[in-house]
């Protein structure tokens, strides 16, 4: 489990503190993956500890987030922006302790990590707060890795005074390259802070319900969490360098197209670690597909320790051991398996395209997009605005009330049928539209108009397009070796996929009775775009007459 101990450290002969197993000192969050997390605030190395069954079966994950800056930490998580309406849930390993009574240990309840893929199945869903915590642990992780192999220094001064102790703590690792002493606590406020820009449902409100009420804008959840952190700053008056800000807001930016040019970047390896727009590998990635395949009970053999345990820093990147190259293949592909079975699932998507409307049709009566415009009114809203449309009772909601109510009762919008798109089409394909398919109606007794008909276009591939994200990382031979390398596919396997990149074009009907109508005018779509029937099979006789 890539368990590490603190022997190396060497501590300041003023200060006297707890073992590391200690635990009475420390607020405990349980997290559905990796079962107990301890936050303890005299530790100052993450580690990891694996407790073994008497069968040899790892049932609890148990490891410690600790840092000196913890105080620091709590300024942030302790506010409305960071919470979100939080619901306290507090277990404490020992309620007599000073230190203990002063953190406090919260779980993010109102912005699901899932969105709307949450609403078919309830283990679906996983608190943000969770996985900015593991984030945050991971990100120590690989921090400690990369030291250790390319001797670099962590060398903290912390402010214990601040949170009671009279005194400070100074520790140092090997030799260094580098002389930035603060590398760890920006990389550490990165993990909790990198996603706090996002909106209602994730990722649906940026790409789905943002752009049907506000044509033309550029606003994205990156640029959002970079002022919300401001904004946090500002408001609760938190005493914290401005460098450190600069430095976490510049690498949340980095994989959007806000960025900086990279030879304008120092030490590029660094912006990789949390949001990689390099090559895809990166911490948030590894946390999402372990804690969402378990949510959803799907099978994961991607062991994302191993690379985390080999990495190094070759040439400013982050470079892998060649005999893992189809470890890192596997992180790809069980990334888009989830794709493809959970996250743009056919009732998910079903379930996504009503919540669109609901907020769409609810937006001119609540100005949900004004929102956006700045962060002391952006924090207000989460995914609770589908449970104050629903139960508002004033008549301009009623037509988004009565979607809600069809995702509750589980009437959704019917699934009629879906095709791949021919892979030489891939490259210069676009979005089919409602309006692509009422055209395509030839004969009914019932026309079709565009309200009727809702088309999902979902993308899926291994997080480069149409190219192998493999081409873009670079390996190495062994420990001894400090030269990197590509490597072609074909060197490797030629069981490897030779495509990259999937479009599948779904039409649902927003009518039950209107099922097949518009299955026949999207057979006639494919039939005028490809000359043939690219769907696998008609649309079930059964479904056609279900009313």
């Amino acid at each position: 489990m890539g368990a590490f101990s603190n022997e190396e450290l060497t501590f300041s002969s003023n200060f006297n503190f707890t073992s590391p197993q200690d635990l009475r000192f420390s607020k405990q969050i349980h997290d559905n993956v990796h079962g107990n997390i301890y936050i303890d605030p005299f530790s100052v190395v993450s580690y990891r500890e694996k407790l073994i069954t008497d069968n040899g079966i790892d049932e609890i994950h148990k490891f410690l987030l600790s840092t000196g800056f913890l105080w620091l930490y709590l300024k942030f998580i302790d506010t409305e922006q960071f919470q979100r309406q939080v619901t306290l849930s507090c277990t404490s390993t020992s309620s007599s302790s000073s230190i203990s009574q002063f953190i406090a240990c919260r779980l993010l309840r109102e912005l699901k990590q899932l969105g709307c893929r949450g609403i078919p199945v309830r283990s679906y869903e996983n608190c943000k707060i969770s996985c900015f915590l593991v984030s945050y642990e991971d990100i120590c992780y690989v921090w400690h890795t990369l030291s250790i192999q390319e001797q670099c220094i962590l060398d903290l001064s912390i402010p214990l005074e601040s949170i009671g102790l009279p005194t400070k703590l100074s520790i140092s690792l090997k030799p260094t390259k580098t002389n930035d002493a603060s590398l760890p606590l920006w990389l550490n406020f990165l993990g909790l802070l990198h996603d706090i820009g996002h909106g209602p449902f994730s990722h649906l409100f940026e790409r789905e319900f943002l752009p049907q009420v506000c044509t033309g804008l550029t606003w994205s959840h990156e640029q959002m969490s970079v002022d919300m952190i401001d904004h946090i700053v500002d408001e609760h008056h938190i005493d914290i360098g401005s460098g450190t800000i600069k430095k976490v807001k510049e690498m949340i930016l980095a994989s959007s197209k806000l960025a900086l040019t990279k030879s304008s970047r120092e030490k590029q390896f660094l912006y990789d670690i949390v949001a990689n727009g390099r090559n895809g590998i990166d911490v948030d990635k590894f946390d999402y597909i372990v804690r969402d395949t378990r949510a959803c009970a799907l099978g994961c053999n991607f062991q994302f320790h191993r690379l985390m345990e080999t990495m190094r820093v070759l040439g400013d990147e982050i470079c892998y051991r060649a005999k893992d190259y189809l470890t890192i293949h596997k992180l790809f592909a069980t990334r888009a398996d989830l794709h493809r079975t959970v996250y743009t699932h056919a009732k998910v998507k079903a379930i996504e395209l009503m919540v669109v409307d609901a907020l769409v049709k609810a937006n001119d009566y609540l100005q949900i997009a004004s929102h956006i415009e700045h962060p002391s009114q952006y924090w207000k809203i989460d995914d609770t605005i589908l449970k104050t449309i629903e139960t508002a009772p004033d008549p301009e909601l009623k037509e988004s009330r009565d979607l809600i109510l069809r995702v509750r009762r589980r009437d959704l919008y019917q699934f009629c049928n879906e095709y791949v798109v021919p892979r030489d089409k891939i490259e210069y394909f676009k979005d089919v539209t409602a309006q692509d398919i009422v055209c395509s109606q030839k004969s009914s007794s019932e026309r079709l108009s565009e309200e009727d008909v809702a088309v999902s276009n979902v993308m899926i591939d291994l997080t480069q397009g149409r190219h192998n994200p493999l081409e873009s990382i670079h390996f190495f031979k062994d420990y001894e070796s400090d030269e990197k390398f590509s490597i072609p596919e074909d060197r490797i396997s030629h069981l490897l996929p030779s495509s990259y990149q999937d479009m599948i074009v779904r039409v649902y009907s927003k009518k039950p009775h209107l099922v097949e109508p518009i299955s026949d005018a999207f057979e006639n779509f494919q039939l005028k775009t490809y000359g043939i029937k690219a769907q696998v099979h008609a649309t079930p006789e059964k479904k056609k007459r279900r009313i």
